[in-house]
């Protein structure tokens, strides 16, 4: 009899096209330039959505009702069908470098930023050890003492670890002062009654990491600000001995630096000054933690030892007062406990890459977990970050783009992009105030956001703010007008949807009234470098166009 000849079993014919679906382990020249082919021709595809309207493709009412019958298919599909199939995910998205784009606080990334992110995913390097991803380790540790030298901590006796969001950065120094105020707490639990203090105009986070950490959103108190959204340091210190009157423990003193609707930038060196007088009077047994939630405004560092005198860069006297007013401020981040940075936000990398530094590196030991509730790790190398972090899987991907972009900018670099950004926002406040029917709100700001009102006709812009604000009677007034704003903003959308102008941003409540209304304003966040005057004065010019076309409510 005959034996039956051996056949290839089903499952290895297609393993063989599956194993086409990955970068080749081993290099293989051909196979290497499918792989990059493939890239190419996926960028080329949105390369094609581009216009002059701000975004990828039109924008397009998105169906969740279809999405949620979405079921996992049977057959295979080729990485071409699926590189479509991605593509078109981005059809309505913003494109952020796009000079009409002023929507928020989001850059475009650089192209060496984008490749940081692009070589970790290829290859895959974990940072909960370096064991796990070598270089990138290493790299870590560089860029957090990089960073850390900029704000003024100490490179050598800092901490810095990248985590998954601004968000967690404040989560981390949360955390940081909870083990502070109620020792042992990693392993008890929060054995009391523990505040958080931080500004109104700082981010909603607080109140997230308030309830994740187990402290409660009730246990957030809220200080009141300036009108230039700095908190107010006679409310905080009345918050903080009440709240130590009262038998309670202060977790964390949060000092907001750079708020995301106004770049206000709190006193942060009067705030640790008083928490150092407070642990006196009340002889504290721990020293409340101060946390810089400095994602923001953590960039304008660069002009810590930049002579605005000589101004070798030759910026507008007007954009030097904005630079120096912020910077007095910034320069004072070496004070804080913590500090939180985003680089995909002032440093022009790609979403994420966000990082927690400690002043001082014996504080990360708080948060250490023993190696035997993890036997299965840490068998070989010598840094395990994954001993205190709360993630155990880190990407490498916000780490090697924010060294991509610290190596390509530098502090010249860094200066000239935001020195920019902000001469293009002075521009824009002086074209604002330069016209009677429109105003500034967040004028003693000095960032790149610009934060404005529309008023109609026969409105004096002289007055209205401080009579809107403090005047009860002026209730029905300020919600005219802010219906008349909402207006306006949706004719300012749909002209750049249009590809008619800048595409800008609308907040709901940049602030309350004095009477607890909320007061709408519109907003123009620039961050993309390639804004210049025309695309100032064109949205100057579309403004007054919109009040033309917009009725009074």
């Amino acid at each position: 009899m005959t034996p039956r000849p051996p056949t290839t079993p089903v499952y290895r014919e297609r393993l063989t096209t599956l194993r086409n679906a990955f970068p080749a382990p081993v290099s293989d020249r051909m196979h290497d330039a499918y792989f990059v082919f493939s890239i190419m021709r996926a960028l080329d595809q949105v390369d094609a959505m581009k216009s002059a309207v701000p975004l990828l493709g039109r924008s397009q009412t998105l169906d969740y009702a279809a999405a949620e019958q979405a079921e996992l298919g049977e057959d295979t599909r080729s990485v071409e069908a699926v590189a479509r199939l991605l593509v078109g995910t981005l059809e309505g998205m913003p494109i952020w470098g796009h000079p009409r784009t002023q929507v928020n606080v989001v850059p475009p990334p650089s192209i060496p930023s984008i490749i940081g992110s692009l070589l970790p995913a290829i290859y895959n390097p974990n940072l909960v050890s370096d064991d796990t991803s070598y270089g990138l380790a290493l790299t870590e540790a560089a860029v957090a003492a990089m960073t850390a030298r900029l704000v003024g901590y100490d490179g050598a006796t800092s901490a810095g670890v990248f985590t998954f969001g601004g968000t967690a950065t404040t989560l981390y120094g949360v955390k940081l002062g909870i083990e502070k105020a109620f020792p042992e707490a990693m392993h008890e639990g929060v054995r009391g009654d523990g505040v958080i203090l931080a500004s109104a105009q700082s981010h909603y986070c607080r109140l997230n990491v308030a309830g994740w950490l187990g402290l409660g959103e009730k246990n957030v108190v809220a200080v009141p600000t300036h009108l230039d959204n700095d908190m107010r340091m006679d409310r905080l210190e009345a918050a903080a001995r009440e709240a130590l009157d009262g038998g309670r423990r202060i977790v964390a003193l949060v000092a907001t630096m750079g708020t995301t609707d106004a770049f206000g930038v709190d006193d942060l060196e009067a705030i640790v000054h008083l928490r150092d007088r407070l642990v006196d009077d009340y002889a504290l047994d721990y020293v409340p933690h101060v946390h810089a939630d400095a994602v923001i405004g953590w960039a304008w560092s660069v002009f810590n030892d930049y002579d605005f005198e000589q101004n070798a860069l030759e910026f507008r006297p007007s954009t030097v007062r904005a630079l120096a007013a912020a910077c007095r401020r910034i320069s004072k981040l070496s004070l804080a406990d913590s500090v939180g940075i985003d680089f995909h936000k002032t440093g022009f990398a790609p979403y994420i890459s966000s990082l927690f530094l400690a002043r001082r590196r014996e504080d990360m030991q708080r948060l250490v977990r023993g190696r035997e509730t993890m036997p299965y790790l840490f068998q070989s190398g010598e840094r395990h970050p994954g001993l205190f972090t709360l993630e155990t899987s880190r990407s490498g991907s916000g780490v090697l783009a924010a060294y991509a972009n610290l190596q390509l900018f530098g502090k010249a670099g860094l200066r000239t992009l935001l020195g920019h950004l902000v001469e293009m926002a002075e521009s824009l406040r002086e074209h604002l105030e330069g016209h009677r029917s429109t105003t500034v709100l967040n004028g003693d700001n000095v960032g790149t956001v610009t934060v404005f009102r529309v008023y109609p006709d026969g409105v004096d812009t002289w007055t209205v703010k401080a009579r809107e604000r403090t005047d009860p009677a002026a209730r029905t007034e300020l919600l005219r007008h802010n219906e008349y704003n909402r207006r306006i903003y949706r004719y300012l959308y749909e002209r750049a949807m249009r590809g008619e102008g800048p595409h800008i941003s609308m907040t709901d409540c940049y602030r309350e009234t004095d009477y607890g209304e909320p007061i709408v304003g519109l907003k123009s966040f620039i961050l993309s470098p390639f804004v210049d005057e025309e695309h100032v004065q064109q949205l100057v010019q579309n403004i007054l166009d919109a009040r033309e076309a917009v009725q009074d409510p």
